[in-house]
C-alpha cells in the first residue's frame, strides 16, 4: 500500500511551531504506544534541538505491557524522559508533573542563579494527528480546555494553557510530515487511525493488519472471532471469517467484506483484540 496524507493546514502548523519553539523550555511529545517509532514525527527532533524532551507513551493500556517497558528503556537510552500514559483514564498522569520538573531542573537552576524565581516551565505539546494530545491536556489540566475528537486534525491552531503556577502548555495541531520514506510507517499509522480512512483501501489495510497479527498476536484474533486462522488463508479468508463472526452479510448471505474490514480495524483500534503493539524497538523481537 502506498500511503501519503499531508493536508495543507499542516504546513502552516509546522511554521507556527518553528516560530514558537524559542518561547518554550520543554517539548512534550505524545506517541502512540502501539507504534512508538512510526507515530513520531522526525521533524520534531530537528525543531527541538537544545530543548528538554519528554516522550509520553500514550494509549499504553492498548499496547503490550512488555513492549511498553522495552520502548521506555529504548527512548531513555536515547536521552529522553519517558512516561507511560493512558490519558483517558488518567493513569500515569501524576507522574507527568514530577517528570516535567525533573526534565527542566537545569533550566530552573539557571533561572535561580539569574535571580529569576517562580517562572513556570513552558512546554509545547506535539504529536501526530489522533495520538491523544487534546485528551492528555484536558486530563492533565482537570478541565476541558482543549478540543477533543476521534478524527485527525481537530486542533487547527496553537493555544496557551496555564495549568498551575509551575507549568504552562502550548497546544499545537497534529502534524504529519510531507513524505513517508518507509511505506510501512504509513501503513502502521493508517492502522492506528492517524490517516483519514476516507483516502484508504480499508480491505487491503485490514488484510495487512491480519497478516501482522497472524505472525505475532494470532491468539488475539482467534479468541475474538472464535475461529482458527491458518497462515496460508489469512489474505483470502480473514475478512470472510470476520464477516461471518460479526454477521456482516449481504443479500443472499454473501459476506460484506467492506463492513468486515471496518469492524476488524475498529476492534484493533479500540483494544477489543487485546493489547497489541505493531512494532518493536531495536534489538527486540
Amino acid at each position: 500500500m502506498n500511503i501519503q496524507w499531508y493536508p495543507g493546514h499542516m504546513t502552516k502548523a509546522r511554521r507556527m511551531m518553528q516560530e514558537n519553539i524559542k518561547l518554550i523550555d520543554l517539548i512534550i511529545e505524545l506517541v502512540d504506544a502501539r507504534a512508538p517509532f512510526s507515530s513520531r514525527n522526525p521533524d520534531i527532533d530537528e525543531l527541538g534541538k537544545g530543548k528538554a524532551r519528554l516522550i509520553l507513551l500514550n494509549k499504553a493500556d492498548l499496547a503490550s505491557e512488555r513492549l511498553n517497558d522495552a520502548w521506555s528503556a529504548w527512548f531513555q537510552s536515547q536521552g529522553f524522559f519517558v512516561v507511560k500514559l493512558d490519558s483517558r483514564s488518567k493513569a500515569g498522569m501524576k507522574a507527568v508533573q514530577n517528570v516535567i520538573q525533573e526534565a527542566c531542573r537545569e533550566k530552573t537552576e539557571r533561572d535561580k542563579k539569574r535571580g529569576i524565581k517562580n517562572r513556570p516551565v513552558r512546554a509545547m505539546v506535539v504529536g501526530i494527528p489522533n495520538v491523544g494530545k487534546s485528551t492528555f491536556i484536558n486530563s492533565f489540566a482537570g478541565k476541558a480546555c482543549a478540543k477533543t475528537g476521534n478524527k485527525p486534525g481537530v486542533t487547527k491552531g496553537a493555544q496557551w494553557i496555564r495549568l498551575n503556577k509551575q507549568v504552562e502548555l502550548l497546544d499545537t495541531p497534529g502534524i504529519l510530515w510531507p513524505k513517508f520514506e518507509d511505506q510501512q510507517v504509513g501503513v502502521r499509522l493508517a492502522m492506528l487511525g492517524s490517516v483519514n480512512d476516507e483516502i484508504l483501501n480499508l480491505e487491503n489495510l485490514a488484510v495487512e493488519l491480519g497478516m501482522f497479527l497472524q505472525a505475532h498476536f494470532r491468539s488475539a484474533m482467534e479468541e475474538r472471532y472464535q475461529t482458527d486462522f491458518q497462515e496460508e488463508e489469512i489474505s483470502r479468508q480473514l475478512l470472510k471469517k470476520v464477516a461471518e463472526s460479526r454477521g456482516c452479510l449481504l443479500k443472499g448471505g454473501e459476506p460484506d467484506l467492506g463492513k468486515a474490514a471496518s469492524f476488524f480495524l475498529d476492534d484493533f483500534r479500540s483494544g477489543r483484540l487485546g493489547r497489541i503493539t505493531l512494532e518493536f524497538p531495536p534489538g527486540e523481537s
